[in-house]
């Protein structure tokens, strides 16, 4: 139900931007959603939220300053914008969904989404 898009190949330094579309319905409008990523070899580790309403957000301490997280509830559609990037940014990023209460904490565990994208590739490389 959720399909990412936007990766590719760039050189460090530059951005990317992000889309996560979501399947038509209340599951977007009602879940706080993330983008965690998986490098070769790695675990998935969270990268950023946002809330259901979008006036809250976290991110991971390496991507602060540099990544936004936004959210369109008209399109059912989460970004995630990526500046100056680097090298050890190149992972696959998913798109996950967490259904909750409006007052529900923001979690950065990948076990508490249960809606998750297929992924895509960021490479990050000169």
């Amino acid at each position: 139900q959720l399909v990412e898009s936007g990766g590719g190949l760039v050189e460090p330094g530059n951005s990317l931007t992000l889309s996560c579309a979501a399947a038509p319905g209340r599951i977007f409008s009602r879940s706080h959603m993330a983008w965690f990523r998986q490098a070769p070899g790695k675990g998935r580790e969270f990268v950023a939220i946002v809330s259901r309403g979008g006036g809250n957000t976290k991110y991971e301490d390496s991507v602060k300053g540099r990544f936004t997280i936004s959210r369109e509830n008209a399109k059912n559609t989460v970004h995630l914008q990526m500046n100056s990037l680097k090298p050890e940014d190149t992972a696959v990023y998913y798109c996950a969904a967490d259904p909750a209460i409006l007052t529900a904490p923001l979690s950065v565990n990948p076990d508490d989404y249960p809606y998750w994208g297929q992924g895509t590739q960021v490479t990050v490389s000169s």
